[in-house]
């Protein structure tokens, strides 16, 4: 048994538990069941619940949502253009977010899908230093996407290694 500080008080009859709690005005909470004796400790469980809700709520409070942000332009989009955008997938990616970009085609267009994995592989090539293929590139109707997240290339390295010497 323990008591309200944490200290051990020993091994108790659940009689004399029951009427420690009582003296205490404290609930008697069993820690470890499976113990043989069951651990028991004396606390204010009232005031225990309120700790843990605000202890959750500053994990919330601190947690960092990832997003997923879309990057969308044509497979003919000129080299300066694409510059901008991946200064802005940068951006993206520094705040620990997912960039999907996404190459609609729209009419005949589509015939020239060859243009499309072309910009996506420089786009894959200049972020490199700073991201990591989440997803490969992949056709969803018109649209032709790429899914980046946030990676150090060391870690592609590891990951690289892995594979090879499991395969090997």
């Amino acid at each position: 048994m323990l008591d309200a500080a944490g200290k051990q008080i020993g091994v108790v009859s659940i009689g004399e538990a029951l009427k420690l709690s009582h003296e205490h005005d404290l609930d008697l909470v069993e820690i470890a069941g499976q113990a043989v004796p069951p651990v028991v400790k004396l606390i204010d469980y009232r005031k225990f619940l309120y700790q843990e809700k605000k202890r959750k709520q500053e994990e919330k409070r601190n947690a960092h949502i990832t997003e997923t942000k879309q990057i969308r332009f044509g497979p003919f989009i000129d080299t300066h253009d694409l510059g901008i955008k991946m200064d802005r997938a940068r951006e993206f990616i520094a705040e620990g977010d997912k960039v999907k970009f996404i190459i609609r085609f729209q009419g005949r267009a589509i015939t020239k899908q060859d243009m499309g994995r072309k910009v996506l592989a420089t786009v894959i090539e200049k972020m490199a230093d700073v991201s990591k293929v989440d997803r490969e590139v992949h056709m969803e109707g018109r649209q032709m996407i790429l899914v980046l997240s946030k990676g150090r290339p060391e870690d592609q390295e590891k990951e690289q290694n892995i594979k090879t010497e499991t395969e090997s």
